[in-house]
């Protein structure tokens, strides 16, 4: 492909996405920039976000519809911090409270597995309405199970937004914004994470259209949990 080719071709993701940020490369590592702590408001083209680049989450096993999804993420001294943006047509989504099964129905989740001496790690959901999973996975050899936060209030919940964008009537995409604050993530070793540190992550989306179609940023085969397939991400 010609340079001129390969610069359309970004240039057209970028507008997709509602913004003019460079996409990343895909890779198995993930350098993720520091930030200030700002207010999260589901804005897919907020301020905030300028200095990050998007990456396109890869669409698994073909799937029945072939939307865009990409994510965005940065950290402060305080937390984490994803957005994604996801083109879609139908937003499928019923259940109104946290905790629930969000994975069967459209979502978006991350896993931040923070030290790969001991296999237990943070998973987050959150779906087009605003609700969410927080859980702590426990993973011994494939057989898991998540745990709810206790004390979950204050400085130790997090922060999330979902808006739907709409033309002509119609849904094109929705977007998601989450803050995650490392001290929710206590006692997991690797955390907070200083200039260098190395976590294992993965990020995906299910859209449920036409049957459940799925995204994630590093491949896995049977189900999410497959940590050992996660990519890694670098706090810069």
């Amino acid at each position: 492909m010609l340079q001129t080719e390969k610069a359309l071709v970004v240039l057209v993701l970028c507008i997709m996405l509602g913004t003019t940020a460079a996409f990343a490369a895909d890779s198995t590592i993930w350098h993720v920039k520091k930030t200030n702590d700002f207010v999260v408001t589901g804005d897919p083209n907020s301020a905030a976000w300028e200095n990050a680049e998007w990456l396109v989450l890869p669409r698994r096993d073909g799937g029945p519809v072939n939307y865009r999804t990409g994510i965005k993420i940065m950290y402060s001294d305080s937390g984490i911090y994803c957005l994604y943006h996801c083109e879609d047509r139908k937003i499928t989504a019923t259940l109104t409270e946290d905790f629930a099964d969000l994975y069967n129905e459209d979502v978006v989740e991350a896993f931040f597995w923070t030290d790969e001496k001991n296999t237990i790690y943070f998973e987050y959901e959150l779906s087009p309405l605003n609700f969410e999973l927080p859980i702590l996975v426990p993973n011994f050899n494939g057989k898991f199970y998540g745990w709810r936060p206790w004390h979950y209030e204050g400085n130790r919940r997090t922060r999330h937004a979902v808006s739907i964008q709409k033309k002509d009537g119609g849904v094109v995409s929705w977007t998601a914004e989450f803050f995650i604050p490392f001290k929710l993530l206590h006692p997991l070793t690797g955390v907070p994470p200083r200039k260098g540190t190395r976590w294992r992550a993965n990020f995906y989306r299910i859209d449920y259209d036409q049957g459940p179609a799925e995204w994630s940023w590093r491949p896995t085969q049977t189900n999410f949990h497959e940590y050992k397939k996660f990519g890694v991400i670098v706090f810069d």
